[in-house]
């Protein structure tokens, strides 16, 4: 058996720890520079807003009702979703994090368990724990575990766990699942299953698997069977390394000066530099780039790119943030406001296997490993952006973040107080 644990609306879930006051009301966390809505609470969705609806186009809505708005905090976020993992570890032997708010736990050789029991016991757990409402569904596979924990939002009598296994419950439920709901399928996936006439998992799983092995590949047939209750999606135990990292932002207003986009792109490539570290990862490619907004016909316009290479795979911030500094001088043209600006990370390969010049400035590499080390442990023990590079200046991203809430659990000077009278 398979769980898919999956936080209900995680960001607005992470705003409502620390402001209980908010339970039972409408709550929205916007996007990059207040740009649109990306979580909501039940009440928000029950008031017409759309996951994407442009914060300006909902505004009249958000007064009305008086409908608490922030802005992201990731930083919050991310050590919420560390704090529910660190309780769902606690139920499976293997954990497969998907994203931020949905992780697999592996159940195969389990035996003698009350499986439904077991998926309300997790997300009570999780809930007491974290206050984090968690869905969590069991199934044969994980495509169907993710079904059975979608039921558990729409059907509040289900207390936040669901054993779907028996045929005649998979048939009855895929019955009325839309297609398009369905992980794995695609819009392109989709819009070819509506041709067909194919509206629900059900219908899907009644083709014929030559047709989905022509129509759709091997990847289709493998969804296919995982409808029928055939486990063929791996389980990735474990932390598996992106092959690609980018970090970028949209600014809260156009950028003329280099140096103030120098700034910019060195507190970018930092973080992309922690990133690789955290996952063990070195780059030998990085693309720096800066755009101007494209929404601005009147504007001039700019797309500039530049790619950086290293000699020896790197992760060192030193190394990566000199080099992104430097493209940011070779890409700027004077007299272009940029909008938007970022660093990607290609060509990532584990720290272990880099291999290392015979003409390499070793004392230089280690001095400089050795800066990054100590860095690493100052921003960890006493918060991030404690301690960085000049370059970085104030170590703030120009973004719009007015509405933005405390930084609660990765910052001291935001560490809620209580006063008992």
């Amino acid at each position: 058996m398979f769980v898919l644990a999956d936080c209900n609306n995680f960001f607005a879930s992470c705003e409502r720890v620390f402001r209980p006051d908010l339970q039972g009301k409408p709550v929205i966390v916007l996007s990059n520079n207040d740009g649109c809505a990306v979580a909501r609470s039940n009440e928000a969705k029950a008031l017409g807003i759309k996951m994407g609806d442009p914060f300006f186009k909902i505004r009249d809505i958000v007064n009305k009702h008086k409908v608490a708005v922030f802005s992201g905090n990731m930083s919050l976020y991310g050590d919420m979703s560390q704090r529910v993992r660190w309780v769902l570890e606690e139920f499976a032997p293997s954990i497969e994090v998907y994203s931020i708010d949905e992780a697999f736990l592996d159940l195969r050789g389990m035996q003698n368990i009350d499986f439904d029991a077991y998926a309300k016991t997790i997300s009570k757990q999780c809930y007491k724990m974290t206050s984090i409402p968690v869905s969590v569904g069991i199934a044969p596979t994980k495509t169907l575990a993710k079904i059975a924990s979608k039921l558990c939002k729409q059907y509040p009598k289900l207390q936040g766990g669901c054993y779907m296994h028996r045929p005649q419950d998979i048939e009855k439920v895929l019955r009325k699942y839309p297609i398009e709901d369905v992980w794995g399928i695609g819009r392109r996936t989709c819009a070819k299953l509506k041709l067909l006439g194919v509206s629900t998992a059900y219908q899907f799983s009644l083709l014929a698997e030559e047709k989905v092995r022509n129509l759709f590949g091997i990847t289709g047939v493998r969804t296919w069977q995982e409808l029928q209750g055939v486990p063929c999606i791996a389980f990735e135990d474990g932390f598996e390394a992106k092959q690609s990292i980018c970090v970028s932002r949209s600014f809260s207003s156009e950028i003329y000066n280099l140096k103030e986009l120098q700034e910019q792109i060195a507190n970018f490539s930092a973080s992309m530099a922690e990133k690789l570290r955290k996952q063990g990862s070195a780059t030998s490619e990085m693309v720096v780039f800066a755009y101007t907004n494209r929404f601005k016909d009147s504007t001039p316009q700019l797309h500039a790119n530049a790619l950086v290479s290293f000699t020896t795979p790197t992760c060192d911030v030193l190394s990566i943030v000199t080099k992104a500094v430097e493209a940011t001088k070779e890409l700027f043209k004077s007299g272009y406001g940029y909008k938007k600006a970022g660093v990607i990370a290609t060509k990532i390969e584990a720290q272990k296997h880099v291999m290392h010049s015979l003409f390499e400035d070793s004392y230089t590499t280690q001095r400089k490993q050795k800066i990054t080390v100590a860095l690493d442990c100052i921003n960890q023990t006493y918060g991030k952006g404690t301690v960085k590079l000049a370059v970085q200046g104030s170590g703030h991203i120009k973004a719009s973040n007015d509405n933005q809430s405390p930084h609660y659990t990765t910052r001291w000077s935001d560490l809620p107080t209580v006063k008992v009278k």
